[in-house]
């Protein structure tokens, strides 16, 4: 399975993690019937039983599915005594960050991040747990794909993009003066697309084609919650923010061996990479029906 497939995955996980959050929070006021009203237009309101039970019927079964899956993996992987290490959770953050992160999917929460790498790894390491990958075909594989363990420096980014050095020495003053970045981002940055996320552009390294060279050269003058004074661009000026700064790394065969094996194993395998397989195994019954129908 390819990396970016697998990040799909995650993304979509966390997004149902949040709808599960919504429906648990307003569990008390839907089992007793609450008629509060949520929404009005016009002489017409929505009530808050119509609004979560809309959002049952739309997403109840994928989220549900979800929450099932995740407690399958957990339960398998202490029946096989199958574990994943910090290192390992660490190292798979950072690779997504460095070669796959953007704006629009950047983790709000990094500890939820690592619990959906963990449960990731520990359905891969279930999948593939009876699949032999020799040495031999792991170090191949490794010296072809060196530049997939071969991460360049990089940085996470805001901007602040203008047209005049006049405009980015304002919006400087403004922001020594205790404006918020993101604020000042949306009301004043003409790069309509970051600033529509309050500047943020995500990871971006010195490969990266999206930016200019110069906002990554000023970049690497920065620490971290700190921004810059206006940097000349192209076209206009930016004042640059520095949320965090992953250093340049070089993973070694030892490091990313047991990745390796996985990502090998499961495409000689050619199988969906869900939790579904172990359901029989678990012993799962559900709200919606037969597991064998799921």
């Amino acid at each position: 399975m390819e990396k970016k497939q697998l990040w799909y995955v995650i993304a979509g996980l966390a997004m149902l993690n949040v709808i599960t959050l919504v429906l648990l929070l307003f569990k008390p006021a839907f089992m007793e019937g609450n008629k509060e009203t949520v929404a009005e237009i016009g002489n017409k309101t929505i009530s808050r039983q119509e609004w979560l039970t809309e959002l049952e019927e739309r997403y109840g079964e994928e989220t549900l599915r979800d929450l099932v899956d995740q407690e399958v993996v957990q339960q398998m992987a202490d029946d096989y005594k199958i574990k994943v290490s910090d290192k390992a959770i660490e190292r798979e953050l950072n690779i997504y960050k460095a070669m796959y992160s953007s704006a629009e999917n950047e983790p709000k929460s990094e500890d939820k991040w690592k619990q959906q790498i963990k449960y990731s790894l520990l359905l891969e390491e279930l999948l593939t747990k009876d699949v032999k990958v020799s040495e031999d075909d792991m170090k191949a594989f490794y010296e072809q794909n060196k530049s997939l363990f071969d991460l360049p420096a990089s940085y996470h980014l805001s901007q602040i993009v203008v047209e005049t050095k006049k405009e980015a020495d304002a919006a400087v003053k403004e922001l020594k003066d205790g404006s918020s970045f993101d604020a000042l981002a949306m009301e004043r940055s003409i790069d309509e697309f970051s600033a529509n996320q309050g500047g943020d552009i995500g990871f971006i390294n010195e490969e990266d084609e999206r930016v200019d060279p110069q906002v990554v050269e000023a970049a690497k003058t920065l620490k971290p919650e700190k921004w810059t004074g206006p940097v000349k661009l192209e076209n206009g000026y930016a004042i640059i923010y520095l949320h965090e700064k992953l250093e340049g790394k070089k993973y070694g065969f030892k490091e990313v061996k047991n990745q390796i094996r996985r990502q090998m194993a499961l495409e000689q395998m050619d199988i969906p990479v869900s939790a579904r397989a172990f359901w029989n195994e678990a012993e799962v019954s559900w709200f919606y029906g037969d597991s064998e129908k799921k």
